[in-house]
């Protein structure tokens, strides 16, 4: 796209027109959500039942057999969100305080508060630059006779590199949760992923490739691996199939609502078609954007199909004026919605719960267990990481974006670029 010149001659931050001139659908409403006729059918269905509780209806098990069904595996447990998923397979491992569990530090901090809550310790491993992924071989490098699993996102819609890293786990006998919250019917090798390690987690977040609002599900293929049903680590360890009160561990209630449930079904049925759309757009803004020399797209890995969570890209600094917080102030102001870095500016590692062990009281646990050795969170723990985050600007997507609309973003992004330019 060719910006008109009178837009192009001034950046809005400094009091020109924007480069954005109609609006741009976004998660956070109707505009870029596909909600409608379907899910009022189905809220209607519960509503009229009178039931919205998952332990007396029937939507809650019907969305757990549609997608046990999509992804072809045995178990599936719905539960409130996406970090409910994840802290549903610690509860299911449960490690011994203080054994250790690999994570990548460009994730959400709900891939990393469940390892806590279970007292273990997150050991963060870096990624690999060229898809923002954990690197296997740094996962190699850092397991210890503590490590316990490794819990692996799929960040941005694209794959972790599963064949290297599953390999790496079956040796060192790792088990192997996959967060696949931002990865929807993202596939490795014409996998789903979700379905290639132990256990994956997905998250029905307002955001998400499906949405709920809140919500989540857990896919399994093997249950009671430890002992534990899958089931009763959202249930607060109660087998209700037994009749009467028991509760066999200690666990939360995570239970996903009826109402929550009728969403997701309807949801779920529009699923492939939402997932198609985000990647036609993403597609799209790809090819405008592909001989930008400022730009390093995010490349999925070969035989991978992507699926757009967010439209990332890196930032080649040293051909622009400004830094990475620049571009995204000056991108904003032209009306693209974005940020710098994920899950911020700063790697995980950083923020205070972590960085100074604000968990348990003053305890400090689990970073202060006996036996338990943790970096300086202030070093440069995983420094491709960190230049990710501070190099990396991502986009909001969804499945409404036209080829119109990226037309408007390719020319908001080069004329930010132009102006830094050295």
């Amino acid at each position: 796209m060719t910006l008109d010149p009178e837009i192009a001659s001034t950046l809005a931050l400094d009091g020109g027109p924007k480069a954005i001139t109609v609006p741009i659908p976004h998660v956070r409403d109707a505009a870029g959500r596909s909600l409608g006729a379907e899910e009022l059918a189905q809220l209607r269905e519960v509503l009229d039942s009178g039931t919205l509780a998952y332990i007396y209806g029937s939507k809650v098990a019907k969305l757990e057999a549609a997608f046990a069904k999509l992804y072809e595996v045995d178990q599936a447990v719905a539960c409130s969100s996406g970090t409910a998923a994840l802290h549903m397979a610690l509860l299911y491992l449960n490690p011994e305080p203080g054994d250790e569990v690999l994570v990548s530090p460009v994730t959400d901090m709900g891939s990393v508060l469940p390892i806590m809550a279970q007292l273990a310790v997150p050991v963060f491993v870096d990624i690999d630059p060229a898809t923002h992924n954990m690197d296997p071989a740094a996962i190699e490098a850092a397991i210890t006779p503590r490590t316990r699993a490794i819990l692996v996102p799929h960040i941005y819609g694209a794959p972790a590199d599963m064949d290297p890293l599953m390999e790496i786990a079956r040796r060192h006998g790792l088990f192997v949760i996959e967060d696949c919250a931002q990865a929807h019917l993202t596939r490795y090798k014409g996998r789903l992923v979700g379905t290639i390690g132990d256990i994956g987690c997905f998250s029905f977040q307002q955001s998400k490739h499906m949405t709920t609002g809140d919500g989540g599900i857990v896919i399994a293929n093997r249950d009671e691996q430890f002992g534990r049903k899958l089931r009763l680590c959202m249930d607060k360890g109660w087998p209700r199939d037994k009749g009467g009160r028991d509760h066999l561990f200690l666990a939360p209630n995570y239970h996903m609502t009826e109402l929550q449930a009728a969403v997701g079904i309807a949801q779920l049925a529009k699923l492939p078609d939402m997932v198609q759309a985000r990647r036609a757009a993403g597609q799209s803004l790809r090819r405008l954007l592909a001989q930008d020399p400022a730009i390093r797209h995010i490349d999925p890995l070969p035989g991978s199909v992507e699926t757009y969570f967010y439209f990332p890209f890196a930032l080649d600094l040293d051909q622009l004026t400004t830094d990475g917080a620049g571009i995204v102030r000056a991108l904003q102001a032209e009306g693209v919605e974005g940020f710098l870095g994920y899950p911020g500016p700063i790697p995980l590692y950083r923020y205070p719960v972590i960085r100074d062990h604000l968990t348990f009281g003053t305890s400090g646990w689990p970073f202060t267990l006996p036996g338990v050795t943790v970096p300086d969170y202030n070093g440069r723990v995983c420094p491709l990481a960190e230049a990710a985050c501070r190099e990396t600007v991502l986009l909001w997507w969804n499945e409404r974006l036209t080829t119109a609309h990226c037309d408007q973003i390719a020319g908001a992004i080069r004329k930010v670029l132009d102006h830094y330019r050295k």
